[in-house]
């Protein structure tokens, strides 16, 4: 990773691959310094919820800022976007704090012969509340603001006005698979900036399952 990612723009995947070079620099791998270094100046630079967040683990990974005082998880930020942004009837659930799994609301840990209880073992859990669409809705805002073809981005604009914005946005965007890749590239990166931002409110940060 630390050889290919130089050869494509960096801020398109910060959140996804920083981590990683933060795992690379402690290891020593050859170029992950000046990789983490580019990684914390486009953080810096780019400024989504997350990305402060996680230019301090890069800094501290580079012995150049003092460690955040968060409580490694080995979670993963999709899945727990997934509960944070997920439908409202069904979205929200819980976070396994010994294992790092994401738990959807609807998945009855009773019915697991009492061992994924929450009841049984409170301690074990960090309830994740379902926060609705508003930010997803901001990410097609922000997304149709850096489309450089005039029309499709009108055509747009127009399909995100109303009741049922998000299926209309979809369709549109299916018109133009450059555009849907790109789309969902951007959405992924802020989501899981988002769902790194909450973590961190509540004490932990994303770590590599072993």
């Amino acid at each position: 990773m630390v050889e290919l990612l130089p050869a494509r723009p960096l801020a398109e995947v910060l959140q996804m691959v920083g981590d990683t070079v933060a795992d690379a620099v402690v290891g020593g791998v050859a170029g992950a310094v000046e990789l983490a270094e580019r990684c914390v100046a486009a953080l810096a630079e780019r400024g989504w919820d997350g990305d402060e967040d996680l230019a301090a683990q890069l800094e501290a990974a580079l012995s150049r800022g003092p460690a955040p005082l968060l409580r490694p998880l080995p979670v993963d930020l999709e899945d727990l976007s997934g509960l944070l942004e997920g439908d409202p009837v069904f979205g929200g659930g819980r976070i396994d704090l010994t294992t790092g799994e994401c738990w959807p609301q609807q998945v009855d840990l009773d019915g697991w012969e009492g061992e994924l209880s929450e009841d049984a073992e409170p301690d074990r859990w960090l309830p994740v509340p379902c926060e609705g669409s508003r930010d997803g809705y901001r990410d097609m805002e922000l997304f149709i603001a850096t489309v450089g073809d005039a029309g499709f981005a009108d055509r747009l604009e127009i399909a995100i006005a109303g009741r049922g914005a998000f299926r209309r946005f979809k369709d549109v965007l299916a018109r133009r698979e450059d555009e849907q890749s790109r789309f969902h590239l951007f959405s992924e990166e802020r989501q899981r900036g988002r769902a790194r931002a909450w973590l961190a409110g509540h004490g932990y940060r994303p770590a590599a399952r072993h």
